[in-house]
Order: structure tokens, then sequence, then C-alpha cells
């Protein structure tokens, strides 16, 4: 199966980082959220990516395309006619990455719809380029192809927006900073879907997925969701940028795996 990450987004609320570069490039733990994404897919075996770009399209394009060199030693002789030799390759060496520019104005819908050719199963997996999850991906696949339906979505609790104390009388017994609320679920943004779902979408810059596409499948009985109780964060903010990068730097991050 492919994964197709939707890479396109500005990141206005991040504006201090993404002035210079797109949002899925901002870095967790001195590397872009988007390799951690990327990271997460590959631990359950799923390399071959499909990168749906808009904003800043080229600073994602060649991060990518330099980083065999960067992360690599190598022999090069200067002539043009010879390739490098490389030593100590990357870990992500066998990944394959597809790149397509999709607009820089472009609506989930219209991206994905224009990724259709690059896409050769008949399911796929997708997410978006700002959040990280401890989600099975592998138990997520088994459910979307047990269950038969065009679409499976992740579902999530998402974290508090404010700090949550638990009291005992005036002892505050529990003290949490942004806990993983326990009721209510949200999109987690961790898909799998049939390629039925290009049926339900077209290459207009103004179609969207969320608003459009799933509203109707789910109308039509045709999206599941599977339930994920645990870590799940996105990066919206300069705070919550904080947060996850803290997490990888005290080696306590539940999405690193690897």
């Amino acid at each position: 199966m492919e994964v197709v990450i939707l890479c396109g987004g500005k990141g206005t609320r991040l504006s201090e980082e993404t002035t210079t570069k797109p949002k899925p490039m901002v870095e967790i733990g001195g590397m872009p959220i988007l390799w951690h994404i990327m990271k997460s897919y590959s631990y359950y075996g799923y390399k071959k990516f499909v990168l749906a770009l808009g904003y800043k399209a080229n600073y994602i394009k060649e991060y990518f395309y330099n980083l065999r060199i960067s992360g690599s030693d190598f022999t090069l002789k200067m002539s043009p006619d010879s390739n490098p030799i490389f030593y100590n390759t990357l870990a992500e060496s066998d990944w394959e990455i597809t790149f397509v520019d999709t607009g820089e104005e472009t609506l989930k819908g219209g991206r994905i719809k224009r990724l259709e050719q690059h896409i050769q199963s008949d399911n796929f997996l997708l997410t978006y380029g700002d959040g990280v999850s401890n989600v099975n991906i592998k138990n997520l696949v088994d459910f979307h192809l047990k269950h038969q339906k065009i679409a499976t979505l992740t579902a999530v609790h998402p974290p508090s927006r404010f700090g949550e104390i638990e009291l005992n009388g005036s002892q505050v017994i529990n003290f949490q900073e942004k806990p993983q609320m326990a009721t209510g679920y949200i999109n987690g943004g961790f898909f799998v879907f049939n390629r039925k779902i290009m049926d339900y979408l077209t290459t207009d810059e103004n179609c969207d997925l969320e608003f459009g596409a799933l509203q109707r499948i789910s109308e039509e009985g045709q999206l599941q969701a599977f339930i994920h109780n645990d870590f799940w964060q996105c990066m919206d903010n300069v705070r919550e940028r904080d947060y996850l990068d803290g997490l990888v730097h005290k080696n306590k991050a539940p999405w690193v795996k690897w």
C-alpha cells in the first residue's frame, strides 16, 4: 500500500518558522515532523510514500533529495560520468518517495484526486503532515480490510486545551499539564481508503475531504472508525511544537518505536 501524506499546509499559527519552510518540515527532536510520520509508517513496513505538496513544495523536494548525501558517507569521483559510492547509508534508504505538487491553494480532496495516477494499490493509507500518534498501523489496516468499507478513520481523544487537577478536598493529588481527554472522539487523521474514494473527489481546487467526500461516504454507511485510546497529538501552534520537541528530547515520545 502507498502512504499518502498531505504536505501542502501553510501553518500560519507557526509563522515564526513557516515563513521559510512548509509546516511538515518544522522540526521536533532535530528532524522534521514529516520524517517522524514517515518513520512511524516505515516501522510497520509501509515504505512507499506519495507526498501531496503545495506551499513551498521545493523545500520538501530538496530536503529529501539532499538527505541521501548529508546522511551518508560516500566516495565521489569528479568525472561527470561517475556516480557516488555510498557507505553507512541511511536507514531510510529503502524508502520510495513520490513528490507531487498539487497546488498551493488546493483543499485536501483535490490534492488526493490529483495523486490518483500515483496510487496503484486497491487500498492506500493517508494522513496529514502535522500530527503524530502511537496508533498501531497494522491493526488499523487489518480493521479496514475486515470491514471492507470505502474509508476508515482513526478516532482519537483530543488533548485538553487546559491543565487538569484532581482534588481530595482542597489538596491537589494529581496534576497534568495537557492530559489526553477521556471522553469524546475526533478524527485523528490516520486513514485507510479504498480506491473507490476517488469517485467522490474531483481535481477542483475547492474539493475538500472532510466537508464533502467523508460526509457523503458516512451517509452511505461506508465510513468506519478505528478506535485509538492512546497517544495522539497534532502540531498546530508553537506550544504544541515545543511539547512534542520536549517529548523527543526526554526520550518520552510514545510514537518513537524505531
